[in-house]
């Protein structure tokens, strides 16, 4: 018998899937359409998702236009690889400069187009081709998206100041306003598709969430966004709800649910608020149309393998932190997406070179107590201080609307004004500080988790946007600005360390920021794999098959760095001095 599905009922014709990387966007919205399709229904289904397996989940080869579903009649699916329609049109927008413009400049223009932002704005386009074609409605009953745009992004396009020449003549070293010069043909498309999008009769936003807090403050501040630019229509799915077994005895997998049931009780009001549904916890690896039929049921699969996972080649955080020692004073960064526990590993790494004896500086983003807190016991030679990002970012702001949009019409500083929102002009905001504070690891270990992207450093560096916001709110350019990107280089001064999770999404964000890293002349150092399951040896059934799903991302991770470390899972939450003891002794 199925398990209802409660925000299918009464479907729109649209429905869009977005939440945080690895919440489970893509087994949703693939079962989603399925139970659309078996119900007669003609679906059409889209991923616009960069780490997307559309293909391996669905079993069936996609391209770029409509394809049958193997097992499923009436739906068909397409994958859009964001990564190629962003070359596209970066060609789109470069190429009519070519042999017009010095190639410096060309190359200046193809990094500030080369970012995440463009990622996003040329996926928007894809998207857009079909809701806002009244065509594709015409031959499907409904359109499932796996990943819907970001408020952010609809914000932006909503201005009237986006659509003229103040984009093409923009100096104020914005970062989204370049890209979105290739929009402009499509304005009446994009505006059928926002128009969609407000109708809840015809859009539905699924906002997909685990029971965790990281997911859970990106679904809220998703479903704020979308709110705001008149998306009301919005249901929250809160995936993999884990129940320990009784039947078995793990204070691990006891340990796992309530971590769930608490998070759950830390909500927002306004997200609890929400139409809701969950889905119960079912072991990944959902494959082909019959185990997705499966998961949507909320039927268990089969008991896993008796055997212990096997798990690649790997150190510990405490062998690592042994390696950060030996290498001398200099720059430890621990980077990756929010939610991987970078914070935790630099308080822990830290601790580790303190407890040697040797001078430590840690540098957070993460509020004072926070760190304080996780830390545990102070340290003599352990230095802490924080980056505040909001308020550098506000008096960032302020500098540039008094200076750069002091002189531009209502519609152009509204523009203005919304761009300086995205979450690129925190990192130009907190890169002052941050250089300031990777000079000092000339004789000391300087451990920082505020790390920017590695486009951010070519687009800094290469186009001197940066080299202007700061002559433009100081007079000068300090001397760690201009020696920044030498020591980041020099792999004896600096070391990066790539956080991630074991599973597909969070392990392909590492490898893109990676070849990010890399474009910038920075190879990164090792990659630590966080909370995996493989390395925990839990009993119970579900989180045992879990944790054998989990070599597959162990052993590609492997694959990709100089050197893979392996934090367990812990049980007990890594804060304070015996636990982060704990986490840099597990193995």
């Amino acid at each position: 018998m199925s398990l209802p599905a409660t925000w299918l009922e009464n479907a729109p014709p649209i429905l869009l899937f977005t939440g945080k990387g690895g919440v489970g966007k893509t087994s949703l919205s693939c079962a989603s359409a399925i139970r659309l399709a078996d119900e007669g229904k003609r679906v059409l289904l889209v991923s616009t998702d960069p780490a997307s397996n559309l293909d391996e989940v669905l079993d069936t080869p996609l391209a770029g236009e409509p394809r049958p579903v193997k097992g499923v009649p009436g739906l068909e699916a397409l994958n859009i690889d964001p990564l190629e329609a962003a070359a596209r049109y970066r060609a789109r927008v470069v190429d009519p400069l070519r042999g017009v413009l010095p190639d410096e400049a060309i190359r200046n223009i193809e990094e500030q187009l080369s970012g995440a932002c463009t990622v996003e704005i040329a996926a928007f386009n894809e998207f857009t081709r079909l809701i806002g074609d009244a065509r594709t409605l015409e031959t499907h009953d409904h359109i499932v998206l796996d990943t819907a745009p970001t408020g952010h992004i609809l914000r932006l396009l909503a201005l009237p100041a986006a659509w003229d020449g103040f984009i093409a003549e923009n100096k104020t070293g914005s970062s989204c306003l370049g890209p979105l010069s290739g929009l402009a043909e499509q304005r009446e498309t994009y505006a059928n598709a926002v128009r969609a999008l407000r109708d809840p009769d015809q859009a539905r936003i699924v906002l997909v969430t685990r029971a965790e807090d990281g997911a859970l403050r990106e679904a809220d501040r998703a479903g704020r966004d979308l709110r705001a630019e008149g998306i009301a229509s919005q249901y929250l799915v809160i995936n993999g709800l884990f129940t320990a077994d009784p039947s078995v005895s793990d204070p691990l997998a006891d340990r796992f649910a309530s971590r769930g049931r608490e998070a759950l009780a830390r909500m927002t009001a306004e997200l609890a608020a929400l139409p809701r549904d969950t889905r119960p916890f079912t072991p990944g690896g959902l494959l082909g149309a019959d185990s997705l039929r499966r998961f949507l049921n909320g039927e268990l699969p089969e008991s896993p393998p008796e055997t212990d996972p096997a798990l690649p080649e790997h150190a510990s955080l405490g062998d690592l932190a042994d390696q950060m020692a030996a290498d001398g004073p200099g720059v430890i960064m621990t980077m990756g997406k929010g939610g991987v526990g970078k914070t935790t590993l630099a308080a822990a790494i830290a601790r580790a070179l303190a407890l040697k004896g040797l001078p430590v500086h840690l540098s957070t983003t993460d509020p004072a107590a926070h760190i304080a807190e996780t830390l545990g016991e102070p340290l003599p030679n352990l230095e802490v201080d924080r980056i505040d990002p909001r308020e550098v970012t506000r008096k960032h702001i302020e500098n540039v609307l008094a200076t750069a949009g002091a002189s531009l019409d209502a519609d152009s500083r509204a523009l203005l004004e919304e761009e300086l929102r995205s979450p690129c002009t925190e990192e130009v905001a907190v890169f002052n500080a941050f250089a300031e504070t990777v000079a000092r690891g000339r004789d000391q270990y300087v451990v920082l988790d505020t790390a920017p992207t590695g486009h951010t450093l070519l687009l800094l560096d290469a186009s001197e946007a940066y080299h202007r916001e700061v002559l433009r709110d100081q007079g000068e350019l300090p001397e760690s600005v201009k020696t920044l990107l030498p020591k980041l280089r020099d792999p004896k001064y600096t070391r990066v360390l790539l956080v991630t999770l074991p599973e597909a999404t969070p392990v392909h964000e590492a490898e893109r920021l990676q070849a990010d890293l890399r474009r910038a002349d920075i190879e990164p150092r090792a990659w630590i794999l966080n909370q995996s399951l493989a390395g925990a040896a839990p009993v119970d059934p579900r989180l045992r098959m879990q944790a054998h799903r989990e070599t597959a991302f162990l052993e590609e991770a492997r694959g990709l760095s100089r050197q893979l470390v392996l934090i367990p899972w812990q049980a007990k939450e890594p804060v304070g001095a015996e636990a982060l003891d704990k986490l840099l002794g597990a193995e």
